[in-house]
């Protein structure tokens, strides 16, 4: 268990720039933008913040359930408008799985590492860990306090222009749960991206060279070609629908919220209550899809091609 801490010690260590520092970045940047267009968007008479907070003075219902529906409209957005740093996650996490067993047989590192009392299984185990739980939780953190940094800046906007929101949003559920809600999806998400990771690991210890060509470039040939002879034979949509979905699995597991496929495609910009009410039933749409014998054999064969990581990295140790 020592062995394995310092393992992700290592990890995080040599991969701070791409999982701590790049979403904290990005965030700060968010935030700054956010408050400044809030700020200056205030002298246009179009924007639609102006218009929800005029309302308000003017003691219209500017959305259902007053100040406390407005409180968890403003909650609700801040979630959504921390997407990028899920995109974030998803690159970092893609390109780390890539090149974890790859460049240390480019560079010669694993001679050094393979000297050490450590086994291949530790080693890999530590770079799943770290993929599926501690990158997502730094990114949890920060998308967390983002949000809390976006509504504070929306709300104090707001109280500058005489609507007082503060108290609405200490007393909003929305607001409240957020970080649980967040949290609550973590196990899902490790689950269903067990098969990206273990493919990318299996194709980092294996391929001597072109590693995203091979990660990438096999499984959508191989969907092409399927697509393709089921055409010409007139076999039907199944076969190209099936592998589809395979492909989407080996290479899409790391999206945060893949799993929901169409679910959020209904969210409609003019109906914010119905918007409110999909982000809330965003987890327990989650938890549902294990319900599902696709989840897990995904995560069935995610597992065989880590297992089959390690054993080739006892092998693979060439220049």
């Amino acid at each position: 268990m020592n062995t394995l801490k310092w393992l992700l010690k290592r990890e995080f260590w040599e991969h701070k720039g791409a999982f701590f520092y790049a979403p904290l970045i990005l965030a700060i940047v968010m935030v700054g933008v956010t408050a400044l267009t809030l700020g200056f968007g205030m002298s246009s008479s179009n924007a639609p913040f102006r218009h929800l907070l005029t309302a308000m003075t003017a003691g219209q219902a500017a959305m259902p359930g007053g100040f406390a529906g407005v409180a968890d409209l403003l909650a609700t957005l801040s979630l959504v408008a921390a997407s990028p740093l899920l995109l974030m996650l998803t690159a970092s996490t893609f390109f780390y799985c890539l090149a974890a067993l790859y460049d240390e047989r480019r560079d010669r590192s694993i001679l050094f590492w393979k000297s050490l009392p450590l086994s291949d299984t530790h080693t890999v185990l530590s770079k799943v860990i770290t993929v599926t739980i501690v990158a997502p939780l730094i990114v949890i953190g920060v998308s967390t306090a983002t949000s809390v940094l976006l509504v504070l800046c929306a709300s104090t906007i707001a109280a500058v222009n005489g609507v007082n929101l503060f108290g609405a949003l200490l007393t909003s559920r929305v607001f409240l749960l957020a970080p649980l809600r967040s949290l609550g999806m973590l196990p899902v998400y490790m689950i269903w991206a067990l098969p990206t990771v273990g493919w990318l690991l299996m194709v980092s210890v294996w391929a001597r060279s072109k590693v995203f060509l091979w990660a990438v470039g096999v499984p959508v040939i191989a969907l092409v070609l399927v697509k393709w002879i089921t055409y010409v034979l007139g076999a039907g949509p199944a076969p190209g629908a099936l592998m589809q979905t395979v492909v989407g699995r080996i290479l899409l597991g790391l999206v945060p919220g893949s799993w929901l496929s169409g679910e959020t495609s209904g969210m409609d910009s003019h109906n914010m209550q119905f918007t409110i009410d999909r982000v809330n039933g965003l987890l327990a749409d989650s938890w549902a899809i294990l319900a599902s014998p696709g989840a897990w054999v995904g995560a069935v064969a995610g597992m065989a091609m880590i297992y089959a990581a390690i054993r080739l990295r006892r092998f693979r140790d060439e220049g």
